[in-house]
């Protein structure tokens, strides 16, 4: 899986990092940001992605298989 790791402040100085020919799924960790960051994208043309309502809370609740990766820093 190829994942991309954007802070939301950064967002336009990486827009050609996010592929408008093939789907993507955005999610932060509460769901807020990457709801800021969908309306960005869909704002500049983007369309085949979908936004995680609540994030990572939300997927850890879930079953769906994840990595035991922690991220070292704390991004905006």
């Amino acid at each position: 899986i190829d994942a991309i790791n954007t802070p939301l402040n950064e967002i336009n100085k990486h827009l050609a990092k996010f592929p408008k020919d093939k789907p993507f799924v955005l999610y932060c960790a509460g769901g807020y940001r990457s709801m800021i960051a969908s309306s960005i994208l869909k704002q500049r043309g983007w369309n085949q992605f979908v936004d995680i309502i609540g994030g990572f809370a939300e997927i850890a609740k879930t079953n769906i298989p994840k990595s035991e990766y922690i991220c070292p820093t704390t991004l905006l």
